[in-house]
């Protein structure tokens, strides 16, 4: 039986985002997972792959330990001789995209964002820029899952391979399906993401206090794992009433189905966000950023808002623009925003775009 190899960084991401993928899959190959272990890899297993444990220091800067990758996936692929291998992330894609040049094994490469060294410039840009030239030369195709990361890879010449565009993971819409809204008593937000800056967690935690001093009906609940020493800020902000931390949840459709709407003020480069896609399948308002990832989720004033990076006072506009609309009003944006993902991001798109993708060099 033909082997397709799936280099990823973290086990969550890859049940969560690409199990239908993989149930598709293990139906016609063999199909190993390599990525560090972690919680959800019994259920990855469970769909029929089989699981090879390799640590990844998703962020770490030392060379010496991305060579050591690099080895270990050299390695993996010459042990296992995979048909096509399926890269996520920026080390899967930079250093297992290399091997495979190497190695002549038809890779397929997914742009999941461009990640802070890729945004912020400078030298860290230019090199991680060198490094995807390298790796992404001579791919099978490169999936991208927003326009504007599209463009400038093409604008800085990175790849001359097929790239296709995708709607990001897509979301799956029977997994998260329209919930009923839930009356108004008390009007309750979502943020749904890992607690750090560029989330956008300050202008998050600025809003809260001040629509909670005009709005006693208002609640701000938090999901996510707390990083960069936000710990002691979300306690004080817990005790003075202000917020509820829930620290990370399994399940977020439980908080979604007493949500009113999800409030994502990121400016992290993302792919295309998870988070957006997830409450707007739910049939729940959404407010973000003008970013690439965001906007294309959101149509301004009929599924949700749209707010200025890095703007609280916006943010702070935009919530009391949505207080302020009627009921029926607020459960209409909902469902605009499920009609919206079911013609644009059904994740069935992205699953079909692999299958086409693998089936032109394995058959």
């Amino acid at each position: 039986m033909q082997k397709i190899l799936i280099l990823a960084n973290n086990d969550g991401g890859l049940y969560k985002f690409r199990k239908e993928l993989i149930q598709e899959l293990v139906k016609k190959y063999e199909v190993y997972i390599s990525l560090p272990n972690g919680e959800f890899i019994p259920f990855l297993t469970e769909l029929g792959c089989e699981f090879i444990d390799t640590d990844i220091s998703r962020r770490g800067k030392n060379p010496f330990t991305d060579l050591k990758l690099m080895m270990k996936y050299r390695i993996l692929l010459n042990k296992l001789k995979p048909d096509v291998v399926l890269t996520y992330t920026i080390k899967p894609n930079v250093f297992g995209g290399l091997v495979c040049r190497m190695k002549g094994v038809p890779n397929i490469a997914n742009i999941t964002g461009l990640g802070s060294a890729v945004e912020n410039g400078g030298l860290l840009q230019k090199t991680t820029l060198f490094m995807y030239k390298l790796s992404l030369k001579k791919k099978l195709c490169v999936f991208y899952q927003n326009k504007e990361n599209a463009d400038f890879f093409i604008k800085k010449n990175i790849t001359n391979c097929r790239q296709r565009l995708i709607p990001g993971s897509g979301v799956n819409l029977d997994e998260f399906s329209v919930m009923d809204y839930p009356n108004d008593d008390s009007i309750h937000f979502l943020f749904i993401a890992r607690v750090m800056k560029e989330k956008g967690i300050d202008q998050y935690l600025e809003a809260a206090e001040t629509i909670r001093g005009k709005y006693v009906n208002t609640v701000f609940h938090i999901l996510g794992f707390c990083e960069e020493g936000y710990e002691e800020k979300l306690r004080y902000m817990q005790d003075k009433g202000i917020i509820q931390y829930h620290g990370m949840q399994s399940d977020v459709r439980e908080f979604h189905k007493i949500s009113h709407c999800t409030i994502h003020p990121t400016y992290y480069p993302e792919g295309m966000s998870n988070v957006l896609l997830e409450s707007a399948a739910s049939g729940r308002p959404v407010i973000t950023t003008n970013r690439a990832g965001c906007r294309e989720i959101v149509e301004d004033g009929v599924n949700g808002f749209i707010v200025n990076q890095k703007d609280s006072k916006d943010l702070i506009d935009k919530i009391e623009k949505f207080l302020k609309l009627e009921y029926e009003s607020k459960k209409l944006m909902g469902l605009s925003g499920r009609k919206k993902v079911e013609k644009e991001f059904d994740r069935n798109i992205v699953v079909d775009a692999y299958i086409e993708e693998v089936n032109k060099v394995v058959t």
